[in-house]
């Protein structure tokens, strides 16, 4: 491939465009389960180096089971950003279960790369998450490595962000963002920058199809993921 062909790939890539956050939507929640979606809202623990930006996140509460769904879209993922006719953004997902009688949380799912993550969540507080660097897998705060998927390890990961420089620096002069992750194991690992997101929700809704509210916050482009844990 030719420097001018790739310049002109690079070029092309794709770029994060939000519609307007709709001041109504179809099966918007009323006070009292948006209020339920701000109570059981997790705090985020990013890695201290997190490149991009949480965007837009949207609450969807399940109509029948005693689960409410957060999805959040980020403003790049850090690998394959480039090629013209990928995602421009990154939507993961994060799921909490309440008991129904004290609406206190009980379980907590979160999207790990394909993979489904569950962790029982009595007694232990507010839901909390653990973010990937740049590409924003979803682990349980305080996960057990050993636990996570054998194919799907935090030091693969870390691994693999080295061998895959060349795609981070095409992705950085398509749209920005770092030039890679030049520290420890260790740093990689240090989920310390806070956002909680019961302050951060820009709609919530109560449906077990979140897709026409997705589409209306995030755009006809996002990721159409999973909608509930099995």
């Amino acid at each position: 491939m030719s420097v001018i062909t790739l310049a002109a790939i690079v070029a092309c890539g794709p770029h994060v465009v939000l519609p307007p956050v709709p001041v109504t939507l179809a099966n918007q929640s009323d006070s009292a389960s948006i209020a339920l979606a701000r109570s059981l809202a997790p705090t985020l623990y990013l890695q201290r180096d997190e490149p991009f930006t949480l965007e837009r996140v949207v609450a969807v509460i399940h109509p029948t089971r005693p689960i409410v769904a957060y999805h959040l879209l980020w403003s790049h993922d850090v690998n394959g950003q480039w090629v013209p006719w990928s995602k421009a953004s990154d939507a993961e997902e994060i799921w909490v279960g309440y008991d129904r009688r004290t609406l206190m949380p009980t379980d907590l799912w979160t999207y790990w790369h394909g993979d489904i993550l569950h962790t029982s969540w009595i007694g232990k507080g507010a839901p909390a998450v653990a973010v990937q660097w740049g590409k924003h897998g979803s682990l349980p705060y305080g996960v057990i490595e050993s636990d996570l998927p054998r194919s799907r390890t935090l030091n693969l990961f870390y691994a693999a962000e080295i061998v895959l420089l060349p795609d981070i620096w095409l992705g950085k002069a398509s749209h920005g963002g770092p030039w890679g992750f030049f520290h420890d194991y260790a740093r990689y690992r240090d989920f310390s920058r806070i956002i909680p997101l019961h302050s951060r929700l820009d709609a919530t809704v109560t449906t077990d199809d979140p897709r026409p509210a997705l589409q209306a916050v995030f755009g006809n482009r996002h990721a159409n993921k999973q909608a509930w844990p099995p």
